[in-house]
């Protein structure tokens, strides 16, 4: 078995008892991206000081000295996300020679628990879509079946692991830009409490809508990384000052109260209806309380849409101009779009956002958790048209966000924790995603929920 074919727990262990080297593992992640560059999941490889990082692992290990929970792991950092000495391009022409002083906090994080930066992976820009094209870096490839995307804007984060790149990666998720690709690629992703892992590259810290968060092959690899990056830093206006309040974990998912919301307005597709419904069966053999619930998550898409545009329309606006001719068509159509949106549709979408949080809160009094498909359908055709009509079991459906992944967004506009897990495959093969969402700071609790539906699923 090839190092990368382990799990970063086990490759950690392995390393801590000398019966893998940090330089070995590097090595041969470094290889593997080499021999599958057809997928183009990085933008940037940082081998040399990939290297020269595992040097210093093995040098630590052999002296004695104490080892962080990642120590010797290679892993990979979504292109959006700050790493100091390496360049960070957003995905686009604007920021291609963009070297940035200082690491994320999440990056820092990983880095002090020993973790091993192995390259900086694909985005749209600014993460502004969910199909994985961009000018600056051209097209990836979902590793299942070229033919369909892997998903965004988390893209190259979820090739990676999934063609065993790399057992971690960090991504960020403004939209479902962790759990879309996950679903996508058949593995974990998981987008935190506001305010649990801090995102302090957000312009405005006070409205934030994007998260960084850990995506693996499975929940334990999940919880791994989440464990090193979660915690207050007093720069994030949402972090807690104290000790996040947990409730007992489960031991099993007997008693567990289940909310069941297999669409929220939108079509599905026959197949994902099916594979998801067989997953929260499995769940309710194993004791679950399982009830089904209406959620009219599709009336939240024009809101969502009013803070994602009017956002790239004040971030990225003052340089269409100057590299218009180098940015994604989309890009461009999508400021232009939120500079016709005023104050009031701002302040519209934030009374929507509010309302979505208080049905949330009041639905979480009854339930422990709300499952639903990731997205609406399996990976869509890698040549859709993201501006266009979609078709979701064969029919035109409408929208890219409402029609395909209407269960991903309203969790960034509230801040509620939520995951993405596989929990089967189409007829073809492509993999199906599962959602669990739950409440603030219940992100310890919902991985614990998710390791028993990993294992109730087999």
């Amino acid at each position: 078995m090839d190092l990368m074919d382990h799990s970063a727990r086990e490759l950690a262990a392995l390393i801590r008892t000398k019966e893998a080297s940090p330089v070995e593992a590097v090595r041969d992640a470094l290889s593997r991206i080499e021999a599958r560059r057809e997928l183009n999941a990085f933008i940037t490889v940082t081998g040399e000081q990939a290297l020269e990082a595992a040097r210093r692992a093995e040098a630590a290990v052999m002296a004695g000295e104490t080892l962080g929970p990642l120590h010797g792991v290679p892993y990979s950092v979504k292109d959006l996300t700050l790493t100091a000495g390496v360049r960070t391009t957003m995905g686009s022409a604007i920021y291609e020679d963009f070297v940035p002083k200082e690491d994320a906090v999440a990056v820092a994080r990983a880095k002090a628990a020993g973790a091993i930066l192995i390259g900086k992976t694909t985005t749209p820009e600014f993460g502004h879509k969910q199909v994985a094209t961009a000018p600056i870096f051209g097209r990836t490839l979902n590793p299942i079946d070229a033919r369909y995307t892997p998903g965004a804007s988390s893209s190259g984060a979820a090739v990676a692991v999934a063609a065993g790149l790399g057992s971690l990666a960090l991504g960020t998720d403004g939209g479902g830009s962790i759990r879309i690709p996950a679903s996508c690629c058949g593995i974990v992703g998981l987008k935190a409490t506001l305010g649990v892992v801090p995102n302090l590259q957000a312009p405005d810290l006070f409205s934030a809508n994007s998260f960084t968060g850990p995506m693996a092959r499975d929940v334990a690899d999940t919880q791994l990384l989440f464990d090193v990056i979660k915690g207050f830093d007093a720069r994030d206006p949402y972090g807690l000052g104290g000790p996040v309040p947990q409730r007992a974990m489960p031991m099993s998912l007997r008693g567990l109260r289940v909310a069941w919301l297999p669409t929220a307005g939108n079509p599905i597709d026959p197949e994902v209806e099916a594979v998801t419904t067989a997953a929260v069966q499995a769940m309710e053999r194993e004791g679950a309380v399982v009830e089904t619930v209406q959620l009219n998550f599709v009336a939240l898409e024009r809101h969502f849409l009013v803070v994602l545009q009017s956002m790239l329309a004040a971030r990225v606006g003052a340089n269409l101009e100057r590299f218009g001719d180098r940015l994604d068509a989309t890009l461009i159509d999508a400021v232009q779009k939120g500079r016709r949106h005023s104050a009031v549709d701002l302040h519209d979408a934030t009374f929507a956002k509010t309302r979505c949080f208080t049905e949330l809160q009041t639905l979480f009094k009854r339930f422990d958790v709300l499952v639903s498909p990731t997205v609406s359908a399996p990976p869509l055709p890698i040549d859709m048209d993201v501006s266009g009509e979609v078709e979701i079991g064969g029919r035109p459906a409408g929208t890219i966000r409402g029609a395909w992944y209407p269960y991903t967004y309203p969790m960034n506009l509230t801040g509620h924790p939520a995951l993405s897990m596989p929990c089967g495959k189409s007829a073809i093969g492509l993999p199906i995603g599962l959602q669990l969402a739950g409440r603030w700071y219940d992100d310890d609790h919902l991985l614990a929920i998710a390791r028993l539906v990993e294992r109730a699923l087999g």
